[in-house]
């Protein structure tokens, strides 16, 4: 399935299932497959609705810096839900789809029963070195996203003992890097990146949230431990859990542990709204 947004872009919608809607939004870089080893299980019980950022995977990449922000993921994510028919919908995101997901809760908070924010920060992250960052977009913008790979391949940004042993054992995992890599904009990565290192700290407008919410967090994931932790803190309704031998991508990491904690929070939303 595609939408059309309202300025023109094309996203690109995946469906299964039946039930209460559980939307899946993946985080910068990644693609609607960061969840598909989980949508079967997680569709037994849901309607899963998974789909590809713009500038990322199969959906459009519009070249005008001006057609991304955090906010308008936040209004295309609003888009889909509309799209599948859920005028009320559980919301998980991954890292950067964490950032989206907190601000389409905090500007719809009566659309979202339930939420995961999952290896993810109310703001910048901790320990983001800027300088590098802007280094990085603009070799993404002047010398092209073959060049940035080569060097944050050798960087490995968000490399742990956890991401290394997947990465050793399963080379299917590389290829499915290397695929989603090659999808990317460069203007997309460079403008989001910026402003991902440039955003404001929302921690405090949590406080305001009222629907059940779990917080999710790879033990080894160290820059989004503790603002996780203090996340869970400031969100009333809110439960963290922190998934062993896993850093920031749990669901590929330790995915046994990563469904259990993820329908464990979904299955008692369901209980208390068996009508959902």
């Amino acid at each position: 399935m595609r939408v059309l947004t309202d300025d023109g872009v094309g996203i690109e919608i995946t469906e299964q299932g039946s039930g209460a809607t559980l939307v899946l939004v993946h985080g910068f870089g990644g693609a609607k497959e960061d969840f598909a080893d989980q949508v079967d299980a997680l569709a037994a019980r849901h309607h899963v609705v998974t789909f590809d950022h713009r500038g990322h995977g199969e959906s459009d990449s519009p070249p005008e810096a001006a057609s991304y922000s955090l906010d308008r993921l936040m209004l295309d994510t609003v888009a889909v839900a509309d799209a599948v028919g859920a005028e009320q919908f559980r919301l998980l995101g991954h890292s950067m789809g964490g950032m989206v997901a907190r601000r389409l809760v905090l500007a719809h908070p009566g659309r979202v029963e339930g939420l995961i924010l999952m290896d993810t920060s109310p703001g910048p992250v901790p320990g983001l070195d800027g300088e590098l960052i802007e280094m990085a977009a603009v070799i993404a913008l002047n010398e092209g996203m073959t060049e940035l790979k080569r060097i944050m391949d050798a960087f490995q940004p968000l490399g742990t003992p956890a991401y290394e042993k997947m990465m050793a054992e399963r080379p299917d995992y590389v290829e499915f890097n290397d695929r989603k890599w090659e999808s990317l904009s460069g203007v997309m990565w460079a403008t989001l990146a910026r402003e991902i290192r440039d955003q404001p700290d929302e921690l405090a407008a949590l406080a305001a949230l009222t629907c059940p919410a779990l917080v999710m967090v790879g033990a080894q994931d160290e820059p989004f431990l503790r603002v996780s932790r203090e996340t869970a803190e400031t969100i009333p309704s809110a439960q963290l859990v922190v998934i062993p031998d896993a850093g920031h991508s749990p669901q590929f990491e330790n995915p046994g542990a990563w469904l259990h904690a993820v329908e464990r929070f979904l299955d008692a939303q369901l209980r208390e709204s068996p009508a959902a």
